[in-house]
């Protein structure tokens, strides 16, 4: 675990928390420093040593220069994974938690596009198009960012464990909100506000006319960043939010190259080449791929369904399931189900 400034512990017990005016902080804040929860604090501190997290404070050169420049910046960020990716070019991808199969796969390709050009792709790891985000800019062999509205400790929505494992190997995992937090409701604007102020700018793929991934798109107005969103039909309440953005100024986009030119990034040379990678025959998986995805010939399924179905291990399920899907086997669906795809 790293801190620039010194040793977190330091903190607990540094003489000038004693001499803070009375206006300095507010109280609750002031009394914390005063009586910390020295218990819970140890318990943290073994948490950051335990799990390789890194802690870089808004004075430290490695914290996002992008973020840096919004009013409301963390005076802290926990990371797990690489912390120098926070530096490089980003945009936010978010959108619907139940978005209908052709946003889901929109978003996806999209990103494996925006990664292929690379820029890295920030979201916030919810279900639905956060999750397509992610994928697609895995499946372009490229960096991605998840932003959580929890502590690091915990991984929410639970079912993106293994998801939250590769993004941590090919980017970083980002909180301001220390270990021990729980994903309260009023903890996602406060996230929002970080994975709009990462990035160059934040595409909308779908959205309800109050879905929280308008509050994002709004913060990143705001801050100064462009905003873009994919138009829908007038009749589906998830284009509602997306035409919104337009008529109010976003830019419309139609395909992945729009964002691009837009931010004066070189279109990727393979652009020809689908976003869809072509996935292994099913000769070349192992028995237990099989046999997971003969279990998805049934119907669509939950993982605690497939588990049922195949007597393998939960934890394994979910991380065969995103290799499945990186692969193109398989596709998910709004309520955390999956579905085979057959040719």
């Amino acid at each position: 675990m790293e801190l620039a400034g010194g040793d977190p512990a330091d903190a607990i017990t540094a003489p000038r928390l004693r001499t803070l005016e009375p206006t300095a902080l507010p109280d609750a804040a002031r009394q914390a420093l005063l009586s910390p929860d020295l218990a819970a604090i140890e318990a943290d501190l073994a948490w950051l040593k335990d799990s390789g997290a890194q802690i870089l404070l808004c004075t430290d050169p490695r914290y996002p220069p992008l973020l840096a420049q919004v009013d409301s910046a963390p005076a802290a960020l926990y990371v797990l994974g690489d912390p120098a990716v926070l530096q490089e070019a980003q945009l936010a991808v978010v959108g619907s938690r139940n978005p209908t199969p052709l946003g889901y796969d929109t978003a996806r390709d999209f990103c494996a596009w925006f990664a292929r050009a690379g820029l890295v792709v920030t979201s916030g790891l919810a279900l639905g198009i956060d999750a397509a985000a992610h994928i697609g800019a895995l499946r372009g062999d490229g960096v991605t960012i998840a932003v959580f509205g929890t502590g690091l400790d915990r991984v929410y929505p639970a079912e993106h464990g293994a998801l939250a494992a590769r993004i941590r190997e090919r980017g970083a995992l980002v909180a301001e909100l220390p270990p021990r937090t729980a994903p309260l409701r009023h903890h996602f604007p406060l996230r929002n506000r970080i994975i709009a102020g990462l990035s160059l700018g934040t595409l909308v793929v779908e959205a309800a006319r109050r879905s929280g991934s308008l509050i994002t798109a709004r913060l990143a107005g705001e801050q100064g960043r462009d905003v873009f969103a994919i138009p829908g039909s007038i009749h589906s309440p998830l284009s509602r939010g997306c035409n919104q953005l337009i008529r109010d100024g976003a830019h419309l986009v139609t395909e992945a190259a729009d964002v691009l030119r837009v931010l004066q990034i070189p279109l990727p040379q393979e652009r020809v080449r689908s976003a869809q990678q072509p996935a292994p025959a099913l000769a070349e998986l192992d028995k237990e791929y099989e046999m997971l995805l003969d279990a998805l010939d049934f119907a669509p399924a939950a993982i605690d369904t497939l588990v049922a179905r195949t007597q393998l291990p939960g934890e394994s399920v979910a991380s065969m399931l995103l290799i499945l899907e990186l692969q193109g086997h398989v596709a998910a669906l709004p309520g955390g189900r999956y579905a085979r795809k057959h040719p």
